[in-house]
């Protein structure tokens, strides 16, 4: 053993370059001055089993006339990376979860938006309303007193409205509105609290059901969550999990996706839609595939933006419906961005789809079909 050692300490003298190259990568890999885009956390990318590249994006369909791109944008810098959108049983919205801590509701031309409920007594006007600057990281660091709304879901027998909150959890709220009640901050036998409540549904037994995308990142490392790929979250499918029948409890694939899923939501007919920030590129799978590559890549002291061109990526929207089988019926993309960069949820009501978004500050709407 001591012979092989110094063999290689002897090649290592004899190739100065080789040592050079081995102190380098050794330097990317620790981090020290935590320069990369994930310096500062404890990054353990894991291999993902998703479905081949070309499996996917060759029989993928697609929007040739970009009928995303014509849509309309409501509401600019009114309304605050409004992720999910609601209607109640009266037809009054929409209601909208913004990126400052509030869930709103339009009042119509007359009353404008309203501040419909809060999630916490954290919240102030002095400490949490940033406004059109609420949708960037600026507000990341106030996030945990002020709460980030993510999901909505009224309970139609009710009228109560269920909100799933990226750092309060569970929460429910009357038809009302005002201060919400929280339901759930931790999972039963748990010490640790929710971490990153999402989205949520409601089962017609009166079943809640919610995610938590990361036991161990909150919604402002949400980006390392995707490069990690960890076991916790949900990447690049939709799972379909059976509540009644043989195959209750059991999951399957419903889809393969060309791109990152964010919500889901029915429509009348049954079909769901799912917002999708598009596309994958072949060299995502060799990263999927080989995680010690990304454990080095993500370290390098270059922005993430920069990295995610080298590797291809050129992210657009696109928005498809689904049938209960998983079988694509429409595909909108957006390929310039002209209404949504990214997209967060589609819903669809009397005739039109409303389209939000973590990101920007407007909700975007689109006659349909």
């Amino acid at each position: 053993m001591k012979k092989r050692i110094e063999l290689k300490d002897e090649l290592l003298l004899q190739h100065p370059f080789l040592l050079l190259l081995a102190l380098a990568l050794g330097f990317i890999i620790m981090d020290p001055f935590q320069m990369g885009p994930v310096g500062g956390h404890d990054f353990r990318p894991v291999k993902h089993d998703i479905a081949p590249y070309k499996q996917v994006m060759e029989t993928w369909p697609t929007d040739n006339r970009s009928r995303l791109g014509s849509g309309t944008l409501e509401f600019v810098d009114q309304v605050f990376g409004p992720e999910s959108l609601e209607f109640d049983s009266s037809g009054r919205g929409p209601y909208a979860g913004l990126a400052d801590g509030r869930v709103v509701r339009w009042m119509e031309e007359a009353g404008g938006w309203e501040t419909f409920a809060l999630v916490t007594r954290n919240w102030s006007e002095k400490l949490c309303a940033k406004g059109v600057d609420s949708s960037t990281s600026k507000q990341w660091k106030v996030e945990p007193q002020c709460g980030r709304p993510l999901g909505l879901r009224f309970d139609k027998k009710t009228g109560d409205l269920y909100i799933a909150d990226a750092y309060y959890g569970l929460l429910v709220v009357g038809a009302e509105g005002g201060m919400a009640t929280s339901l759930a901050t931790h999972v039963e036998g748990e010490k640790r609290p929710i971490f990153f409540a999402n989205d949520l549904d409601i089962h017609n037994n009166g079943s809640i059901f919610f995610t938590d995308t990361s036991k161990r990142y909150n919604r402002a490392d949400h980006f390392v969550i995707m490069l990690e790929g960890e076991a916790t979250g949900r990447l690049l499918r939709i799972l379909k999990y059976w509540l009644e029948g043989p195959k209750t409890g059991t999951v399957e694939v419903a889809a393969n996706l060309p791109g990152f899923p964010d919500n889901i939501r029915l429509n009348e007919k049954g079909e769901f839609w799912v917002a999708i920030d598009c596309c994958r590129t072949s060299w995502q799978e060799v990263f999927s595939n080989n995680p010690w590559i990304r454990s080095i890549y993500f370290r390098l002291p270059i922005r993430l933006k920069y990295l995610a061109r080298f590797m291809g990526m050129k992210m657009y929207t696109v928005i498809s419906l689904f049938n209960d089988k998983g079988e694509v019926l429409d595909v909108l993309e957006d390929r310039k961005g002209k209404v949504m960069k990214l997209v967060s949820e589609v819903r669809e009501t009397k005739g039109k789809l409303w389209i939000g978004t973590v990101a920007h500050n407007h909700i975007a709407t689109l006659p349909y079909p």
